[in-house]
């Protein structure tokens, strides 16, 4: 069944990217001097590459094998990946990549920073809830269901040593969610400039990875999305060159039930969706896997702790908007309106 599904994925990566080799014929024909876009599916999300100065086909593709190849590695739905190994490895010691290796160790860092709301082991949890599915007649797990998983869930059991990691819980299970697009979208921005690409915009499922300007010098403009708002619907606009912005927010994967919101950034101490007054938080710094995992780890935080972690750092921003909608802003933020 697993290997169907990854079947049925690259199909649908590959029409895609038919669509958008069609597209670029195209707009060659008629002489458009246009960004053109190339659209991938990968980690269950639409990646979206538009290149400004450099729209040779060829880079797409490369960009889109780097894509399956960190699938391939992170997922914890791929069989064989690092990630899925370390899962089904029953307490045994597991050789990992150099990569899957410093993955790990950010992700434990920014587990610890989040005073453990945030833990990597979370895995069976997110399973239990299953928000990808969520339905409108979906109804929320049981206090029991949920303590009993809650037992398995602590990234104090994960042991790094030597490129090989152990999962001393064989119940335990982790997933690299809040942090792994970040930390490929890094990845794909660095092939891209080793390729003399000046001037793109690198979009996986939202995380907005920008090199350099637009071509005439001026900066990309980035809407900020209003929360359960139709899409498009933005709050603010916010101006970025060479850098990237990533939002987390209560309105992407959620379900109701008795007049509740339950979505999908669970807070790993209670084991239920985190209740921390935000619906949105928008991280704006050069790195991607630093944008990615903060946009977590500060709707975890809450808004004051967010804001004076933030406050707290040399090149990172951030806008967060609570659930009475009032929206707040880090110091030096560049608005685009």
């Amino acid at each position: 069944m697993k290997k169907k599904f990854l079947i049925m994925i690259n199909k649908k990566a590959f029409i895609l990217f038919l669509i958008s080799m069609f597209l670029t014929t195209c707009l060659s024909c008629t002489g458009q001097n246009q960004p053109l876009t190339y659209t991938g599916y990968y980690f269950d999300t639409i990646v979206n590459l538009t290149f400004y100065n450099n729209k040779d086909a060829k880079l797409a593709e490369e960009c889109f094998d780097l894509c399956q190849s960190y699938e391939n590695l992170l997922s914890r739905t791929v069989e064989g990946s690092d990630i899925w190994n370390i899962n089904h490895s029953n307490g045994v010691a597991v050789t990992v990549s150099p990569e899957t290796y410093a993955l790990l160790e950010e992700a434990l860092f920014y587990c610890e920073l989040s005073r453990d709301k945030i833990d990597i082991t979370v895995a069976p949890l997110m399973d239990l809830w299953n928000f990808t599915d969520a339905t409108k007649e979906q109804t929320p797990p049981t206090q029991g269901e949920i303590d009993a998983l809650l037992t398995h869930v602590d990234y104090r059991l994960i042991e790094l040593e030597n490129n090989t990691v152990t999962l001393k819980d064989p119940k335990a299970a982790i997933d690299l969610g809040f942090i792994a697009k970040g930390y490929i979208a890094d990845r794909i921005k660095e092939y891209l400039i080793s390729q003399g690409v000046e001037s793109a915009l690198i979009n996986l499922g939202g995380n907005i990875c920008a090199i350099g300007n637009k071509p005439d010098g001026t900066a990309y403009t980035i809407g900020i999305q209003e929360p359960f708002a139709p899409g498009g619907t933005t709050l603010d606009t916010i101006e970025i060159t060479n850098t990237s912005v990533v939002t987390s927010g209560t309105y992407e994967r959620y379900f109701t039930y008795n007049n509740t919101i339950y979505h999908h950034i669970l807070d790993a101490t209670t084991g239920y969706p985190s209740d921390s007054s935000l619906t949105s938080v928008t991280i704006i710094c050069t790195s991607a896997l630093q944008a990615d995992a903060l946009s977590t780890t500060c709707f975890v935080l809450g808004k004051d702790k967010a804001l004076e972690y933030i406050n707290s750092l040399d090149g990172a921003e951030c806008i967060l908007v609570d659930t009475q909608g009032n929206l707040y802003y880090s110091h030096n933020i560049n608005l685009g309106n």
